[in-house]
């Protein structure tokens, strides 16, 4: 059956949309869900472990989140402005591409100053989208000083939905504990459960652990617009799979064990670059694979992912792995058992 964005409509309760993660990363609710049963258990994300043995590889995005989202004040009138840095066009000219909110204040020419003593300056220089721009930052220092300069004013940049202003706690509640490349505007979120006390055990246990990078932009969140879902446009994302990865991963498929993706991120980045004969290959570039049903999945037999809001790219990714009709029941039923949804949610292993 030909997909549409309407097969993808579910109403989601508002109160189920996760302002805070789980007290201990690893505490938060698991759902499991089994293809070929078709059946559904129950249990803590730390539960895990008991479907992974000795041999089976785990694979995590170990990009890292920068504050990206700042607060200026525009020239002359002093409106205050929200710039989202999403991705640094030229290291020497310091031009980087933004969201700009609200867009409809900013022309190009326009200044815009940051911090108290408005030590960052930044010039629009181009519109690039309705709400994007290119910004230019004026800064005396070297790279290295204007770096540490973004990251002592920018904020963590937490989805629109958490209706509340960034707190200490998402510094390091809003990352990974093994993000490593910094580069993402949006942490990959399945990844947000694991504890150090959790992926020690998986070690211990015989579990291979290895890691790709996929620098998460917002393009990931785009709203689908289009009821054909073959017209939808991904944004780029930056992706690296290192040589050390792609042996681990292509052993566990020369011998039959079980491959699970550590979130969407993660299976997106096997999509983009496996072989004529179905094995991964090393890659550094770009993607912007769209994965939606129906799809026949090269590399992962099991994924974590959390639970993602109606009409979602990522939603409709985990509907091509899991199923439709069963994704659809499993989603229902985590509404019935109020499971927390989005980023800050709990997760699914799908098996």
């Amino acid at each position: 059956m030909r997909m549409k964005l309407s097969h993808f409509k579910f109403e989601l309760p508002s109160d189920l949309l996760a302002e805070y993660p789980s007290e201990q990363r690893d505490e938060a609710r698991l759902m499991v869900l089994d293809r070929k049963t078709e059946t559904i258990k129950h249990k803590l994300f730390k539960d895990l472990i008991d479907y992974f043995e000795e041999g089976d590889v785990m694979v995590f995005n170990n990009t890292k989140v920068f504050p990206a989202r700042l607060y200026g004040n525009k020239e002359k009138t002093g409106a205050r402005i929200e710039v989202f840095l999403l991705r640094e066009l030229n290291k020497e000219s310091r031009l980087w591409d933004v969201l700009v909110d609200p867009a409809r204040k900013i022309r190009i020419g326009n200044k815009l100053f940051f911090g108290e003593n408005e030590d960052l300056v930044a010039e629009v220089i181009d519109n690039t989208t309705s709400r994007g721009r290119t910004l230019r930052f004026l800064f005396d220092g070297s790279y290295e000083e204007f770096r540490k300069k973004l990251k002592e004013l920018g904020q963590t940049p937490l989805p629109k939905y958490i209706k509340r202003d960034a707190e200490p706690l998402d510094i390091e509640r809003y990352q990974t504990i093994y993000a490593k490349h910094e580069g993402a505007v949006a942490a990959p979120t399945a990844g947000l459960h694991f504890s150090k006390h959790l992926l020690k055990k998986l070690e211990i246990n015989g579990i291979n652990l290895a890691e790709i990078t996929l620098h998460v932009g917002l393009g990931t969140f785009n709203p689908v617009e289009v009821e054909d879902l073959s017209k939808h446009k991904m944004d780029s994302e930056q992706i690296d799979i290192p040589e050390n990865a792609v042996k681990i991963v292509n052993n566990a498929l020369d011998t039959k064990k079980r491959i699970c993706a550590v979130g969407t991120t993660v299976m997106r980045t096997f999509e983009s670059s496996v072989s004529a004969n179905q094995r991964l290959k090393p890659f550094s570039g770009w993607t912007n694979k769209f994965l939606f049903p129906p799809h026949d999945f090269s590399i992962a037999n099991a994924m974590i992912t959390n639970f993602h809001t109606p009409k979602s790219t990522l939603m409709m990714m985990t509907s091509a792995f899991a199923g439709h009709d069963f994704l659809k029941h499993a989603y229902a039923e985590a509404i019935k058992e109020k499971y927390n949804f989005y980023s800050y949610g709990d997760a699914m292993l799908i098996i």
